[in-house]
């Protein structure tokens, strides 16, 4: 498998506040990669330099082909991301956000018609598209907002937290488009909000005060630490 994300001793410093020490590490193409950490750990700064929107202090990141601090924008480009907030215009209709995000990932109007109507069916949002966002479902908006990350066709896609509040139904249903978009071959990395959803990476990575401290499959880390869940794990792991 070839690595379509590679950091090495990818640093951010703030001041003397190490936020990113030093992390090197690989994601390939077409996997589930889960990035974990509790609040604080350094995750949403890694994260934000993976993306072009943070640069480095020191060390280097690849990403999609680019070097992100040498090329951010063509980084922009390759890349979607759903962030933990609902990230899709409220006020707009359904189909409204569709076709504004269409334009903003420089998709043609006969691109963005098409790939409207094709998300509406996969969806079954076809009754919804001409009401307002706000007015669906929180499950029903992160499934809207992860697709709308797709519309582009990105290579890699950044999930921060993407079933946070949603009932369990709605979850494993977005974990099927998760695993649907793998399958296609798109590489995600995904911020789990529930520990159990760490089970269903292929690999992850834990963070502790900025440093990658673990990084291998959910089966691999339980047989080491010698536990049963992830949420076993996370606890020692976190405890030192």
């Amino acid at each position: 498998m070839s690595a379509i994300i590679s950091t090495q001793q990818l640093t951010k410093s703030f001041g003397a506040f190490t936020a990113v020490d030093a992390i090197t590490f690989e994601v390939y193409e077409g996997e589930i990669f889960g990035f974990l950490g509790a609040n604080g750990a350094g995750k949403t700064t890694a994260l934000k330099m993976l993306t072009g929107l943070l640069t480095p202090s020191s060390g280097k990141a690849m990403v999609a082909g680019f070097d992100v601090w040498k090329y951010p924008e063509q980084v922009k480009k390759r890349i979607g991301y759903m962030s933990q907030k609902f990230s899709l215009y409220e006020d707009l209709t359904v189909r409204e956000n569709i076709r504004l995000f269409g334009g903003i990932y420089g998709l043609s109007m006969s691109d963005i018609r098409t790939k409207t109507a094709s998300l509406l069916h996969k969806l079954q949002l076809e009754p919804e598209a001409d009401k307002l966002v706000k007015s669906l479902p929180l499950g029903w908006k992160q499934k809207l907002a992860f697709s709308v990350a797709l519309l582009h066709e990105p290579k890699i896609v950044f999930l921060d937290e993407p079933t946070s509040g949603v009932d369990p139904l709605t979850r494993r249903q977005f974990w099927e488009l998760i695993y649907e978009t793998a399958h296609q071959g798109v590489t995600l990395m995904v911020t789990p909000h529930y520990m159990e959803e760490a089970e269903y990476c292929n690999r992850l990575s834990m963070m502790v005060d900025g440093r990658i401290v673990a990084l291998d499959t959910p089966g691999n880390l339980k047989t080491q630490y010698q536990v049963k869940n992830m949420d076993e794990v996370f606890r020692r792991i976190a405890r030192g």
